[in-house]
């Protein structure tokens, strides 16, 4: 059954905001099936979690230079390859991608694991703990269910003198427009002018396929994360983006790859370079997803990544593709 993404998009807005107190719902990891896969216990009093972003990977796999490079040279630091970020998760998806690390029981405003919390609270809980890292990272979930969540911690931050020394990050998974819908243009404004803010947006595949094997959403919704990406780019956010390249065929990837990197560079020629697959593993929660379609998928995007770099090798000179991610230009024309 494939997921009404506009429906389940409404339904769980609705369930994890409450805009009159500005509070959304954040999962608190105690006594969650993802706490077995935390390397450090909650902190936060159970509604944050201290992730090291690493950059390296495994040999047959491109090294993942986000959320460090970003971050590095937004809070002028030297370049390393692991960085310490303070995780607050929202409660809500409008997908079920089978390989998130999220137990789905997570992911459903489920009050059983999660509880009303405020900007200012969490900014609160952030600052009371020894040595907090100095990135904040906003993840889920989908935290677009609630694009105020963005604005109203760079405003909490802000209040607190504290947005030229806290890098702030967030996940979308492109799957809907209401950063559009309910942000302000003073809102819009305040996220494209932020000084330390990045955001990654995910490509859940590379065509139609795969898109909606990883998703259960509607297949013609791959094509609308292209437009989201585009309208993004415009307001000139930091922006990078994710892909996943699990797939349930073989037939026909390097063609597929082809037409999916054509895609990026109608965005923008360089969005290639500012794009990074994800090598997908399997955390706890997944374990119990796999069947045989989605243990051949996840062979599949070893065949799938060969074709990518390809790809890139063929239309990027060496120098091109060399520099830091945040090195690579964009030509988009921005509308603010």
């Amino acid at each position: 059954m494939l997921i009404n993404t506009e429906a389940l998009s409404a339904r769980y807005r609705e369930a994890s905001v409450d805009l009159h107190n500005k509070r959304l719902l954040i999962t608190n990891f105690h006594n969650t099936q993802q706490e077995n896969d935390l390397t450090e216990p909650p902190n936060c009093k159970g509604f944050g979690r201290i992730r090291h972003f690493r950059r390296s990977s495994n040999n047959d796999w491109p090294s993942n230079p986000l959320p460090i490079d970003p971050a590095c040279r937004a809070l002028g630091l030297q370049a390393t390859n692991m960085i310490r970020a303070q995780v607050f998760q929202s409660a809500a998806c409008n997908w079920r991608c089978w390989y998130c690390f999220v137990p789905f029981e997570l992911l459903s405003a489920n009050r059983k694991y999660s509880e009303w919390m405020s900007p200012s609270q969490l900014i609160d809980l952030y600052l009371d703990q020894p040595d907090p890292p100095s990135m904040i990272d906003l993840t889920g979930g989908q935290p677009d269910l609630v694009p105020e969540w963005v604005p109203w911690m760079m405003a909490e931050l802000k209040e607190r003198g504290l947005e030229h020394q806290v890098y702030l990050w967030s996940d979308d998974n492109l799957s809907n427009d209401y950063f559009w819908q309910f942000l302000s243009d003073a809102d819009l404004e305040l996220i494209a002018t932020y000084p330390k803010y990045g955001r990654v947006c995910c490509f859940k595949g590379f065509n139609s396929e795969s898109f909606a094997f990883n998703t259960c959403a509607e297949p013609d919704l791959f094509d609308r994360q292209f437009q989201l990406m585009k309208r993004l780019l415009e307001l000139g956010i930091d922006i990078y983006a994710y892909a996943t390249f699990t797939t349930p065929t073989a037939s026909e990837i390097v063609a597929d790859m082809a037409r999916f990197v054509d895609r990026l560079q109608a965005i923008d020629h360089n969005l290639p370079l500012r794009t990074v697959p994800l090598e997908i593993q399997t955390f706890t929660p997944v374990k119990g997803r796999l069947n045989d379609g989605t243990q051949a998928a996840l062979g599949n995007q070893y065949l799938a990544i060969e074709a990518w770099k390809t790809e890139l090798e063929n239309r990027y000179l060496s120098i091109e593709r060399s520099p830091a991610i945040t090195d690579i230009s964009l030509h988009i024309k921005q509308l603010l």
